[in-house]
């Protein structure tokens, strides 16, 4: 089966190797999500579920995963996108954003207008042990349109 396509905020920071904040939004009018949903079996509003929810993603080496943030509202990801622009803006040779108790974001200046990224994930409950996923260096400019775009998308 396809993966089926997402639409909703997405804020990835990295390539091969990245970190992403994303709240899915998948429409069960889709026919995609309706050719998936009668492959599960299911209706495809049962398939999409309910929409809305944010998530943190997370890929290192080749694997990945993530975890649902349950009650975080746009605000959240909203003031950690401005904090996170507001440093790369700045231009500082280190900065630290607090994304809460799941993520933290340590940047540091790489040269030529680029920034490596240190995330460090922390899954709510006792879902998995904390990880760190270093990416880049990112060259900044793409970063912030990254940024731009995803607050733009939350407005």
């Amino acid at each position: 089966m396809s993966p089926v396509a997402m639409g909703g905020p997405a804020l990835f920071l990295g390539e091969s190797d990245y970190v992403a904040l994303v709240r899915p939004e998948i429409d069960p009018a889709d026919p995609e999500v309706r050719q998936a949903a009668a492959q599960a079996g299911v209706t495809p509003e049962e398939f999409a579920g309910p929409s809305g929810t944010w998530a943190v993603l997370w890929e290192l080496g080749g694997e990945g995963d993530g975890f649902e943030l349950p009650g975080v509202r746009d605000a959240e990801p909203t003031a950690f996108a401005e904090a996170l622009r507001a440093e790369l803006a700045a231009g500082s040779e280190k900065f630290t954003v607090d994304g809460g108790a799941v993520l933290r974001l340590e940047g540091a200046a790489q040269g030529d207008g680029a920034w490596s990224l240190t995330a460090h994930l922390t899954p709510p409950g006792d879902e998995a042990a904390p990880l760190t996923v270093v990416t880049g260096p990112l060259p900044a400019a793409g970063l912030l349109a990254d940024l731009d775009a995803f607050l733009e998308s939350l407005a």
